[in-house]
């Protein structure tokens, strides 16, 4: 597995943001049974870079706590078995020429955010950190919250990695 993790901005997290970046990554991939090696890129920056890319991608004009950028169009969540097809017949658009790894995602989340949430909802950046991520890695296996029933799955499936890692509220 690949964990590719860039820090793009001035503004800091004290605290081991790779540890609980590789632990919730590693766990959302297991929960899921991720038959794959995968490799995963986080992007950790700040409100002003998260806003562009806001508008550059999503036409929103305003900085969101994460991004998520999932590379496979699953028929239905994490159903892999589905998708083998289509990886046999186009191997190159899915998985890394050099690790042979399944090309998953790119996660971006906003460190000012991070802060800004983990107050306001009253527990630690760990917590939020770790939650933006799991909740990045549910859209990465392709779960969504658009609907009610949606987002009762996914906010189950996040909290259930998150309680597996011991990070809870």
């Amino acid at each position: 597995m690949t964990i590719n993790i860039e820090y793009e901005t001035d503004k800091k997290l004290d605290l081991d943001y790779e540890k609980i970046i590789n632990e919730v990554v590693n766990e959302a991939a297991a929960y899921e049974k991720c038959p794959y090696e995968i490799e995963v890129n986080v992007t950790l920056t700040d409100n002003e870079a998260i806003h562009q890319i806001n508008k550059e991608f999503r036409e929103v004009d305003a900085p969101t706590d994460v991004l998520s950028f999932p590379m496979i169009n699953y028929e239905a969540p994490s159903d892999f078995e589905s998708l083998e097809d289509e990886f046999e017949n186009n191997t190159e658009d899915y998985f890394n020429p050099d690790t042979g790894e399944l090309m998953l995602g790119d996660i971006v989340v906003s460190v000012e955010k991070v802060a800004e949430q983990a107050e306001k909802y009253g527990h630690s950046e760990v917590r939020e950190l770790a939650f933006l991520v799991a909740h990045s890695m549910m859209h990465l296996f392709g779960y969504d919250h658009m609907t009610e029933e949606e987002s009762k799955v996914m906010e189950a499936k996040q909290r259930e990695v998150l309680d597996n890692i011991g990070i809870t509220r």
